[in-house]
């Protein structure tokens, strides 16, 4: 699908892509503006990285734009996956070839062979970022959006533009960036993508525990990180990588006394938290206050359900914790351990 389409670009914005347009055009080469950058830009939503697709060398395309750019940056290459970043300012600008992917069952890193536009996008993770903008001179500006991600971002689905199982399977670490997706943007994962994610939730075991906590903390910092925390839950990813916080799921009664579902409990006060703060290491605080009330949980006669000493549990599970996702260990962990403390 090819339409043109209207929306606010920054002066800077388009400066640089009628930049990126001029060098394309002086080595006889299509260029693409896609993915993240694309989304955003359609949405009103500030980016801070454009990624480029080349139908050719991206290597050369990213030295020629670094060339034409003042103060020249330094280009970053990668020669194992055809990649160059340039830093521009406060911009990053990643360039590739048009390529296709295929994967082995045991890795998410792919095997690259070149490829067409089409292949490139399909090898997109989602419909809303696999949409392209033509930077030919010939047609500039023009939307290229084989898998209707326009009318997808417009009903606010997330939605994978094949298989999902084989989207998920090829790269499992999708799983997490969908439900990261709907919660920054507030978007529903289209049924049939959600139902990928169940029947695909194990493969996220071959993900290293940095990648799954670098997309967790991406949830925690929206908006409102309970959607992303009860989309993780109802699909069955968070009792892969969290098992402890999924304990803290449901109630139990004795002699009719019941206590109050602390997994609930608990996102209602992340999310009060999340009202008056973005600082990630306090949400956390808000994630872990209670995390020790199922290993405390004891009904006492004439008193009911009491949780003594969950507190210095919970400062004690904060560190297994953090060390098993892999995160610092430093004084922020000290700091987050301090408060459930």
């Amino acid at each position: 699908m090819q339409q043109s389409i209207i929306f606010k670009l920054e002066a800077w914005e388009r400066k640089i892509l009628e930049l990126i347009a001029t060098a394309g055009e002086e080595l006889g080469v299509e260029c693409y503006a896609v993915g993240g950058f694309v989304r955003d830009r359609i949405i009103g939503r500030e980016s801070k990285d454009i990624d480029i697709v080349t139908i050719g060398d991206g290597i050369q395309l990213a030295q020629s734009v670094a060339s034409k750019l003042r103060p020249m940056p330094s280009v970053n290459i990668f020669e194992k996956f055809g990649t160059a970043m340039i830093r521009h300012k406060d911009i990053e600008i990643e360039f590739v070839g048009a390529r296709k992917e295929s994967y082995t069952i045991n890795s998410r890193k792919p095997q690259v062979s070149s490829g067409s536009l089409l292949d490139d996008q399909l090898r997109r993770d989602f419909t809303i970022n696999a949409i392209s903008i033509s930077l030919s001179k010939n047609n500039f500006g023009e939307i290229i959006d084989p898998f209707n991600g326009l009318e997808d971002i417009s009903n606010k689905i997330i939605r994978t533009p094949t298989d999902p199982e084989k989207t998920f399977s090829d790269d499992p670490l999708r799983m997490m960036r969908a439900v990261r997706f709907a919660s920054q943007l507030g978007f529903t994962i289209n049924a049939d993508t959600f139902e990928g994610i169940k029947n695909c939730k194990q493969r996220l075991k071959i993900i290293s525990k940095e990648r799954i906590s670098s997309e967790l903390d991406k949830i925690i910092l929206s908006k409102k990180p309970s959607t992303g925390f009860e989309l993780l839950f109802n699909s069955g990813l968070l009792q892969i990588f969290f098992p402890e916080f999924c304990l803290l799921h449901g109630v139990e009664y004795q002699d009719g006394k019941g206590h109050k579902d602390n997994f609930y409990h608990t996102l209602e006060v992340l999310d009060n938290v999340a009202l008056k703060s973005d600082f990630l290491w306090l949400r956390w605080a808000a994630i872990l206050h209670d995390i020790a009330k199922p290993q405390t949980k004891r009904f006492e006669e004439g008193i009911g359900w009491t949780f003594h000493g969950h507190e210095a549990l919970g400062a004690s599970m904060t560190a297994r914790i953090f060390k098993n996702l892999r995160m610092p260990l430093d004084s922020k962990m000290k700091y987050v351990q301090k408060l459930v403390r």
